[in-house]
């Protein structure tokens, strides 16, 4: 772990601040996983967002570099992971370093190229499953699957924000590979 600086620090900070101004939302909801929870974290609303996605990609580079996480390209199912993605890549641009975006559909395409993972070709090379945020895992463990067969070197799950309800340990448990996650529940004031 490495100590961080004054700019990543603030980094964090304004995010932080940011996800609790805009995408925390006090109400009874249902979750895609079908688990009711009487708050709803939505992230679409930072990692659109002007200001935050720029915080967004800079704040998971610098978790994945302090975690010693080597890749070349990141992404997820779509469509909560493909701004994530789109945020790393260009804070790895910005930083001189060539890491490339991808999207992972739900199932393989049955017509064209038939490829379930877009972009640049993951096959040979280490990637890492991003997602915004998680509640049971499934999302981020179907993209790991779809990688996988389409040949990437999985390394790392990670999300912005971490709910608490045991994705960590499925993902950890079932991908077999590190999960990493920015923000805790907690630190955004949720019990």
């Amino acid at each position: 772990m490495t100590a961080e600086t004054p700019v990543q620090t603030t980094d964090r900070s304004r995010l932080l601040e940011l996800i609790k101004e805009l995408a925390v939302v006090h109400e009874r909801v249902t979750l895609s996983s079908g688990v009711e929870a009487d708050y709803y974290i939505d992230l679409r609303r930072i990692t659109l967002h002007h200001e935050a996605s720029v915080l967004v990609g800079r704040v998971m580079l610098q978790m994945l570099d302090d975690a010693g996480i080597a890749f070349e390209a990141a992404g997820g199912l779509t469509m909560g992971a493909d701004p994530v993605g789109t945020a790393v890549m260009y804070a790895a641009a910005q930083a001189g370093r060539p890491i490339d975006a991808f999207v992972v559909r739900k199932t393989q395409k049955t017509h064209g190229m038939g490829r379930q993972v877009e972009g640049p070709d993951v096959a040979g090379r280490g990637v890492v499953v991003l997602e915004d945020t998680s509640t049971t895992g499934g999302s981020a463990l179907t993209a790991v699957e779809g990688v996988r067969r389409a040949g990437g070197d999985v390394r790392a799950v990670a999300v912005i924000v971490d709910r608490s309800t045991g994705s960590k340990e499925r993902i950890e448990s079932e991908a077999g590979v590190p999960y990493l996650f920015a923000f805790g529940k907690d630190e955004l004031g949720l019990a």
